[in-house]
């Protein structure tokens, strides 16, 4: 059940870090996420490594969250594992970009690498 939870919560927040994407390009729209030019989650979502293949990230995250909950319910833990693997191998490399190449702290960003961390930790036992 833990597994749940957190997939639950790595939805929320890929569903909150769409949503300010989108909001973003509203210049009147400010994130609660956007303390200041060094911590801003929309700086991170509008930069040109907020998408992959054309696709914003987050929409992977939210498809990603959700098929993980899925396989938790149809007990297929091997996949979990595996695609928990492939998911924190994609959090360091998002957490590359956007703490050097970015140069910019994103909340939402870190806590769904957390995420994606204790998914694995969970997957694995």
């Amino acid at each position: 059940m833990t597994i749940t939870i957190i997939a639950t919560v790595g939805l929320i927040l890929s569903v909150y870090a769409y949503y300010v994407e989108r909001k973003s390009k509203d210049k009147n729209y400010k994130a609660l996420c956007d303390i200041n030019k060094g911590m801003s989650c929309s700086k991170t979502f509008s930069s040109k490594y907020g998408k992959t293949f054309g696709i914003s990230n987050s929409i992977y995250g939210i498809l990603f969250y959700m098929l993980i909950i899925i396989l938790f319910f149809i007990s297929q833990r091997s996949i979990m594992f595996y695609l928990a693997i492939f998911s924190v191998l994609g959090s360091v490399y998002l957490g590359y970009l956007q703490y050097f190449k970015i140069k910019n702290f994103c909340l939402v960003c870190t806590l769904i690498y957390l995420v994606n961390l204790l998914l694995l930790f969970f997957a694995w036992l």
